[in-house]
């Protein structure tokens, strides 16, 4: 699997505070504080039509296979990195692409559902992130932070999150193997804490070095 440079992709279970991080980092960067690179913030299930229905499933609103999510997902994933000003396009012509959930994701959730095999077959042909950031806390805690949520998503159960971290814990090896650099962060910390080692491990990457040492 080649690896995608300038792409930086945030991994965790439910409550892991991925999406949090992802609106610190975008207002770091909007503040301009030092030179920095343009920048792309985005997530999956994207909003274009796959990744609405796949929310809607998410909400319990449409019911679906594990296998057909699986394919899906792969879908809306192949339309967000080579689409019309997808996520390749952008990295290669220098801008940093930051996105909330990816390909691990995928082979954790949907390889719950319905098994290793077919995930990991849909996914083996895409890119893999310069650098992953797993935001790794216990379910217990990360389930308690989203009690007040008035909708709640399908797997935002304990016995499933409980199987989600450990098997994103066995799979992080693969990813090392792949040629991702892997950084596991304690998402129990205090947020701003949690956000001062995503900055300490994202400005590690060429692509910031470059500019701030400008």
């Amino acid at each position: 699997m080649a690896i995608l440079r300038n792409f930086v992709v945030f991994e965790g279970g439910d409550g892991s505070g991925t999406s949090t991080q992802l609106e610190l980092l975008q207002r770091r960067f909007d503040e301009g504080r030092q030179n920095l690179p343009p920048v792309v913030f985005t997530f999956e299930p994207t909003d274009g039509a796959v990744g609405q229905l796949l929310r809607a499933a998410l909400r319990g609103e449409v019911k679906l296979r594990g296998e057909t999510m699986a394919r899906l997902f792969s879908a809306d994933r192949a339309e967000h990195l080579y689409g019309e000003d997808g996520v390749v396009q952008a990295a290669r012509r220098g801008s940093l692409v930051v996105c909330d959930r990816y390909t691990l994701s995928s082979r954790v959730y949907q390889g719950i559902e319905c098994g290793d095999e077919l995930p990991a077959a849909l996914n083996s042909g895409f890119p893999a992130p310069e650098l992953l950031l797993y935001f790794d806390i216990d379910p217990h805690t990360a389930l308690l932070r989203l009690e007040k949520r008035a909708q709640k998503d399908i797997y935002e159960r304990i016995d499933f999150q409980l199987r989600v971290r450990e098997r994103y814990l066995h799979l992080l090896d693969s990813c090392r193997a792949e040629g991702s650099r892997v950084a596991v962060i304690d998402a129990s910390s205090p947020v701003d804490a949690v956000a001062e080692e995503v900055w300490q491990n994202i400005s590690l990457l060429p692509i910031i070095k470059r500019c701030t040492t400008q």
